[in-house]
């Protein structure tokens, strides 16, 4: 069985990481920032630039050049370029959502802050400005003081935000504040990370029975059915999506570590709970194995499609609560999950995972096409190595002289 502190399994791991940081840098475009790639690891010419891809890669990068990964710090300098100049907007201040989407989004601050935070982790010329800037905005924009939430997007020029609010969007926020609060030493980001989860987690999350909803109106009551006519969409789905219940098991987990003694007790029977609803109600919902992408309110399997997210962050939510409880049950999840994505997601044929399967195990393009993101493997493959806290780039930080 894989045991998550073995050295052969961090060998393993380490080389998981070349593989997919091999596969990844082959996202570098010519002319800036980082391209969508196909299933063969070949950028889609047809897609523009995106923010979140962009960052996301900066951020890999950044961690790889951490590891002492050759040529990961020009890969991160590219990636920072690209957030300084083609996707930032010099005139009104923020980040675009790609090259041809001049609207301004959380999901993608999010991921311009966690990239920033990694690359001043890793010295990267630039990157501390532009984590200045980025936080400045975040804050200044995003922000709802009086919720204690993030708004979910803008237009160009700050005049009207949606209507709509989201959980995944504030999802990653997190993970972004805890990010820069360990780069910057300013535990404000801490804080506020912990008033999201509190709301979201410990609020919402515990009356619906730890089926977390996904959208919100304007005064953050759940919208159950929007998107109704669009069960597949990538970042909105209809339903409950059972990889962030896992995603949030673990960052409650992270959270609880950055916290230290200030950690109220519910962080980690909530992310206990949330990992056992996946498990329930997720895992081999429909009689196939894997865990479905969404399930709808009637705990009954919506989308069924497998995706690599989930799987790795079903890892990433085992090991983290292997490493805080010590408990044989998380370490046997966390090998039966690497055990699905050995025999389902990895592509050892054309280099890193499938992103999406069908429930009997064949590729898929349903809701996903081709393979744009390290992100989540990359993580995955290196977590498990990492003490909860700090966040990986500090961690991995070298100590100062």
């Amino acid at each position: 069985m894989t045991n998550p502190d073995s050295a052969e399994h961090h060998e393993w791991l380490t080389a998981e990481r070349r593989r997919l940081f091999d596969f990844a840098s082959a996202a570098r475009g010519s002319e800036g920032g980082f391209g969508w790639l196909d299933e063969a690891g070949k950028p889609s010419p047809s897609r523009p630039v995106e923010t979140w891809i962009t960052a996301r890669m900066t951020h890999v990068f950044s961690l790889a050049h951490l590891l002492g990964e050759p040529e990961a710090a020009e890969l991160a300098d590219h990636g920072i370029a690209a957030l300084a100049d083609q996707l930032r907007d010099s005139e009104h201040g923020g980040w675009f959502t790609s090259t041809v989407d001049t609207t301004k989004g959380a999901y993608e601050h999010a991921f311009v802050v966690l990239a920033t935070s990694s690359a001043t982790a890793a010295e990267r010329p630039g990157a501390a400005e532009l984590l200045t800037e980025a936080l400045r905005t975040l804050e200044s924009r995003f922000w709802d003081e009086q919720a204690g939430l993030g708004l979910e997007s803008w237009d160009r020029t700050w005049t009207t935000t949606e209507s709509y609010r989201g959980a995944n969007s504030n999802m990653h926020l997190v993970e972004a504040m805890l990010a820069a609060g360990d780069v910057t030493g300013e535990r404000i980001w801490q804080q506020r990370a912990l008033r999201i989860a509190g709301t979201l987690i410990d609020e919402v999350a515990r009356t619906h029975g730890w089926r977390l909803p996904e959208h919100f109106t304007p005064t953050w009551e759940p919208n159950p059915d929007y998107n109704s006519d669009r069960p597949h969409d990538p970042f909105r789905p209809h339903g409950t999506t059972v990889g962030h219940w896992l995603e949030w098991s673990r960052l409650l987990l992270q959270l609880e570590a950055s916290l230290g003694e200030e950690s109220p007790n519910w962080l980690i029977s909530d992310a206990r709970n949330l990992f056992e609803a996946a498990i329930q109600h997720g895992w081999h919902a429909d009689g196939h194995p894997g865990f479905v992408y969404t399930l709808d309110w009637q705990d009954r399997p919506q989308v069924r499609e497998r995706m690599h997210w989930v799987t790795t962050e079903a890892v990433l939510a085992a090991a983290a609560l292997h490493r805080r409880t010590a408990e044989p049950y998380y370490q046997r999840w966390y090998a039966t999950f690497w055990d699905f994505a050995r025999t389902r997601h990895i592509d050892y044929g054309q280099g890193s995972w499938h992103h999406e399967l069908t429930p009997d195990g064949r590729p898929s393009t349903t809701v996903w096409s081709g393979k744009p993101d390290a992100y989540h493997a990359y993580q995955a493959a290196l977590f498990p190595t990492l003490p909860l806290a700090p966040s990986a780039a500090t961690a991995l930080r070298p100590a100062p002289h």
